[in-house]
């Protein structure tokens, strides 16, 4: 279904691929014929067709888990006003019954915001943050920037990248993205999908393809072919989301008469220009895919990628469900007992929840076929259970007035109003050791909102809206929707936005400085961060082999949510559920630097500077976490930020699972150190890395540095660290200890 073509190829008219031929143009020649070049050179300021890219966005998104600490952080930069488009939408931080005050408060200073610096406030339930932006922002040829790793908009035309917070200060004080030029993956959609196969069994089989090898990290995927054609909007949006999952640094899509009809739908006609390839179009590599023999499939706990088709599952279900509590037994230990060989009964796999839910899943063609199986029958009344997010107020309005609501709700499925949780660990927790099939964009561990560290286990699995309803109709047997016989008679969906009218806050160009922003006693400026040193001792407060770790695990999600405009707070969440002993190893390391500057040395750190022959005047203290590949997931700044408010300094790795959190990183003046793959990583936490003269190597164009690890019985180990590919302004951030300082510094 899926196949992977490693080498270059070349497309003729926007129809033919060859690998070469007479008469053709250089490769560099022709890649700027690809529609991603001609989107990302006409938003290079440096208007050049050099190998590096400064791009300024069209527009921004952010949700109430981001846009306080985005603002927070650009008001005490210089911000004066929104140069752009920036939505603030409210649907992370949307249950406000636990925290008391917490949630609705950012809500409050969102709007305040909106309206002191000229913003978009779309509030609480009225859309996810990635619906609202396709309704209501996005623009054939434009590019938008989010502070949400799913910030795709590809398929509508407009590129969308997800980055940490403080990319996005930098838009809002006309600063840049800095990008390598990057490849460009083409993918050839051929084929129709058969009747019961959804968007995410396209994109799971997709991210399964090319997760584990990095087939497309950090590269743009060009969606073209014969299959695009048939595919109607929604079918395109739910895989253009899910290519984030695949590491991928965006998406973008051949546009035709079916985007055309969108925007005009939508009453933004102009939006609408064709997009396709120039004669000759040169690609990095491609991808082909067969939609017609796409299977039902199903992604297992606890990646995307981790993907069999629903037939296999049930056609070996002991071996595909121990291999899961294998999984599970070794990232968690004996603290949780998995329990998933009792979801088989009579040869089948039970599931005990179903959710449709978010960006992915909350679209009007998914309910719709949903509703269209479950008519006339019941989900039932035993341990399954199923809700349904439409993802924003003019979807819900239209499958009420096409009674695909009342079908559903008839079938038993709860409705409720837009809302990420189920995406991230917020609400619809299943139970101990429950499994539940989601039709959202991740199921990483404790995505559902479990806490294995205090004996909780609970598991998801991703599947389509249309599997996920024919299971439900199925008494809960996961059942691939394509075994089923159902024919959706419900009309197209018609956009009435007469509800954003009345509800969102248009302020964008009517900045008002006199208006105050509002703070709840939850809402803290950051601390103070000191510059960088002159030479650098790290203590390993965490040591991570496993082979990749999530921005989850660094920062979790769910229960934090409410903490988010709190710095100091929501550090002490940091690690908590993979390493517990970061936060108080940190906070340690973060008061003997204190004592450091005070003059006070304590007795291991003295030991460690004498190793090292190093003064304590010049020499800071921060702590270090290595991890394998650390930052696959979320764009959340948070898990390097709460890093940086323990006084951490540094990260050193093999390599980054994403640009965004090493930009984050980076934003936050930890340094991004990596190490050569084949290099053992075998120290434990209290062993010290110190690098001398770091502060010269970065400022000074340095991409490499020695540096010794000093272990904790005084053995010192040769250790050679790398910082390549900084930008200029990249190498001061760092120097000057993070990115509010260096607007402080360079005002």
């Amino acid at each position: 279904m899926v196949e992977l073509i490693p080498h270059g190829v070349y497309l003729l008219g926007g129809s033919k691929v060859v690998e070469s031929g007479e008469n053709l143009p250089s490769k560099d020649e022709a890649r700027e014929n690809t529609i991603t070049y001609g989107i990302l050179r006409s938003h290079d300021v440096d208007g050049g067709k050099g190998d590096k890219m400064r791009i300024r966005f069209d527009a921004m998104v952010s949700h109430d888990i981001t846009y306080v600490g985005i603002i927070q952080t650009a008001r005490a930069s210089g911000l004066t006003e929104f140069p752009l488009p920036y939505a603030m939408t409210n649907c992370h931080n949307s249950l406000c019954a636990v925290g008391g005050t917490i949630n609705e408060d950012d809500h409050v200073f969102g709007l305040s915001a909106a309206k002191k610096y000229g913003g978009i406030y779309v509030p609480a339930n009225q859309a996810v943050i990635h619906q609202y932006a396709r309704e209501a922002l996005t623009k054939c040829g434009n590019m938008i920037l989010g502070s949400d790793s799913h910030t795709r908009y590809g398929s509508l035309g407009n590129m969308g990248v997800g980055e940490g917070g403080g990319e996005l200060v930098k838009q809002l004080l006309r600063n840049t993205w800095d990008i390598n030029a990057p490849e460009v993956v083409l993918v050839w959609l051929e084929g129709k999908p058969r009747r019961g196969i959804g968007p995410h069994d396209v994109a799971i089989s997709l991210v399964k393809a090319v997760f584990e090898s990095g087939f497309v990290k950090n590269k743009v995927l060009e969606f073209a072919g014969p299959g695009v054609k048939d595919l109607p909007i929604d079918f395109r949006n739910g895989i253009d989301v899910m290519t984030t999952e695949t590491t991928c640094l965006s998406s973008i899509w051949i546009t035709d008469e079916k985007v055309q009809e969108y925007f005009q739908m939508h009453g933004r006609p102009e939006a609408y220009k064709e997009l396709k390839p120039g004669e000759v179009a040169w690609y990095d590599s491609m991808i082909r895919i067969d939609l017609s023999t796409q299977e039902s499939m199903i992604a297992l706990p606890y990646h995307p990628s981790n993907a069999v088709s629903i037939h296999e599952l049930q056609a070996n279900p002991e071996k595909v469900l121990k291999a899961v509590e294998e999984d599970t037994l070794k990232r968690f230990g004996d603290k949780v007992h998995p329990d998933l060989l009792s979801k088989i009964r009579g040869g089948k796999v039970y599931a005990d929840q179903g959710i449709i839910a978010g960006c992915s899943g909350g679209t009007y063609d998914n309910l719709s076929e949903a509703a269209s199986i479950l008519k006339g029958k019941s989900i039932g009344n035993d341990y399954f259970t199923m809700s349904a997010y439409p993802q924003s107020t003019p979807v819900y309005l239209a499958t009420t007035r096409a009674h695909i609501a009342e079908e559903l709700l008839e079938a038993g499925v709860v409705i409720k109003p837009a809302f990420c949780g189920p995406c991230f660990g917020a609400g619809d927790v299943p139970s101990n050791n429950g499994l539940s099939i989601r039709h959202t964009t991740r199921n990483f561990p404790n995505r559902e909102g479990s806490k294995p560290g205090q004996g909780q286990i609970s598991m998801v699995a991703l599947m389509d809206a249309r599997s996920i309803a024919a299971t439900a109709a199925n008494g809960g047997v996961i059942t691939a929707a394509t075994d089923i016989e159902y024919t959706d008679e419900h009309k197209p969906y018609v956009f009435d936005g007469r509800i954003y009218e009345k509800r969102i806050y248009q302020g964008f160009g009517k900045a008002d400085p006199s208006v105050e922003l509002r703070y709840g006693p939850n809402i803290k400026d950051w601390p103070v961060m000191p510059a960088m040193s002159e030479n650098m001792m790290l203590e390993l407060a965490a040591v991570i082999h496993d082979p990749v770790t999530t921005t989850d695990e660094l920062i979790p999600s769910g229960e934090t949510s409410s903490y988010r405009s709190n710095p100091l707070k929501l550090s002490e969440f940091a690690l908590s559920r993979r390493v517990p002993e970061y936060v108080g190893r940190s906070k340690r390391i973060q008061a003997e630097d204190r004592d450091r500057r005070a003059g006070v040395i304590s007795d291991s750190l003295a030991k460690a500077l004498e190793v090292a022959a190093a003064s304590a005047s010049n020499t800071s203290l921060g702590s270090c976490v290595f991890a394998r590949k650390p930052g696959d997931g979320s764009a959340r700044e948070q898990a390097a930020s709460c890093q940086k408010v323990l006084g951490g300094d540094a990260n050193i790795c093999y390599e980054y699972a994403t640009k965004r959190y090493r930009s984050n990183c980076i934003n936050w003046g930890i340094v991004p150190f990596t190490i050569d793959p084949d290099t053992p990583f075998e120290y434990e936490p209290g062993d010290y890395v110190f690098v001398p003269g770091i502060r010269k190597a970065i400022l000074g164009g340095a991409e490499e540095a020695d540096a010794q690890v000093i272990t904790r019985s005084g053995k010192c180990i040769p250790i050679h660290l790398y910082f390549k590919n900084l930008t200029e302004d990249e190498r001061e951030i760092l120097a000057d200890g993070c990115l509010m300082n260096y607007y402080k510094n360079h005002k």
